[in-house]
């Protein structure tokens, strides 16, 4: 490897599978995290639209509460503050797990513009069809109030990709702290830095393709 080059390929070459399985760890921590997120978020936002006060002030609360401070705070309480409470977590888990949270709140956001938007008359038709609570989310208003929010969905999606690079801080070893470990080890950080944003970049935009191939087939004709 010579030093005097701006970008050594030969360099490149060899710490790419090293990059490429991060990649896949990186890429693993984020679907596992959005689909706990779109859960809870659910949760969150049927909740929040409660007309009981003492189920809507709490979710309101912790939605407010995890939106309004740092993604790196909450990461750093679950990894670091729990355990001398008697939680303990790995940081894998308390990763994904901080992630989910987070991004939950603002997913639950997202639902529930999407749960006002349906018309109130087919809230109004299902109850005199005397459907339960589950049967007029299910069959009929979560239906209608998908399709409008994948987008916004898509977006949180990407995001929470870009954010993994958060996990580092609790010795997460992703697609970043890879890239820092080769860098240290070898005092060359222009290739493996350079390398994980093409990742990062390409991943990204096949992300985004798929998302607006998704919305393009929940359009209604």
């Amino acid at each position: 490897m010579n030093n005097d080059t701006l970008f050594d390929w030969q360099f490149a070459w060899q710490i790419l599978p090293d990059l490429l399985h991060a990649s896949l760890t990186t890429i693993g921590i984020t679907l596992v995290a959005f689909a706990l997120a779109l859960v809870l978020g659910l949760v969150l936002a049927m909740m929040r639209r409660s007309r009981l006060r003492l189920v809507s002030w709490p979710a309101t609360a912790v939605i407010e509460f995890i939106r309004s401070t740092p993604l790196l705070i909450q990461l750093y309480f679950l990894f670091y503050v729990l355990p001398d409470y008697g939680l303990t977590m790995s940081a894998l888990t308390a990763g994904m797990v901080g992630l989910a949270l987070h991004y939950a709140c603002y997913v639950a956001e997202v639902y529930r513009a999407g749960l006002d938007s349906v018309p109130r008359g087919q809230w109004e038709a299902a109850k005199a069809m005397s459907l339960g609570p589950w049967n007029v989310y299910r069959s009929i208003v979560l239906p209608q109030a998908i399709r409008p929010i994948v987008p916004a969905l898509g977006n949180y999606l990407i995001a929470m990709f870009k954010d993994t690079p958060v996990l580092s801080a609790i010795t997460v070893v992703e697609l970043m702290l890879q890239a820092k470990n080769i860098g240290s080890q070898s005092f060359r950080y222009i290739e493996p830095i350079t390398l994980t944003g093409i990742f990062f970049l390409l991943i990204s935009l096949v992300v985004a393709m798929l998302v607006r191939r998704l919305e393009a087939q929940l359009r209604m004709p």
